[in-house]
């Protein structure tokens, strides 16, 4: 099963989140972007690919127990960015060391299930709202400027989340991953 870990803010960020995404439509090109569903959004991790159900009993208990090593702590949805012309994210600040230092531990907990886990890239805080489409090229950074303003709400991150991505597979276009919680953690206890 196709799996990755994540941290799901509470709806209340979300929804405020939706509020500055949904003013982007409005621009040039917007229409040339694959948007990502409000309902999916979530900072992943660490992205664990296909991974055998043969691996999930210990890989449950390591994040678990990374879980209980980290305390809840308070991040905020704020700004964007964008990942050249191909990815534009919301991005955060608060207490992203604590963030990162949860990454690092999941990500540290796959590797000792067994988990081949892809570490060229470290985590950043990121959450995806719009992918260019095919071969489509749109210049992201008037998206990125026009969400560099934008401060949300404090929250408590307090939990860590297995997840398991479900591919689209119709072949209808515009179809999207579908997303499973597997199992949850409350941080630090």
């Amino acid at each position: 099963m196709r799996l990755f870990v994540a941290v799901t803010p509470p709806s209340a960020a979300l929804t405020e989140l939706g509020r500055a995404a949904q003013q982007l439509h409005a621009l040039p090109h917007a229409d040339r972007l694959r948007w990502t569903d409000p309902a999916t959004w979530h900072f992943t991790l660490v992205f664990l690919g296909e991974v055998g159900e043969e691996l999930l009993p210990e890989l449950d208990e390591r994040l678990g127990r990374a879980a209980r090593r980290h305390p809840p702590h308070e991040v905020r949805l704020a700004g964007g960015g964008r990942f050249g012309d191909r990815t534009l994210w919301a991005g955060a600040e608060g207490e992203l060391e604590t963030l990162r230092a949860l990454a690092r531990s999941a990500g540290a907990a796959a590797r000792r299930s067994g988990v081949a886990v892809d570490e060229s890239r470290p985590f950043h805080a990121h959450l995806t709202l719009a992918r260019a489409t095919g071969r489509a090229r749109v210049n992201l950074r008037p998206f990125a400027d026009a969400l560099a303003g934008f401060t949300g709400t404090p929250w408590r991150v307090g939990r860590l989340e297995l997840v398991r991505s479900h591919l689209p597979g119709s072949g209808q276009p515009g179809e999207r991953p579908r997303y499973e919680g597997v199992r949850a953690w409350d941080l630090g206890h």
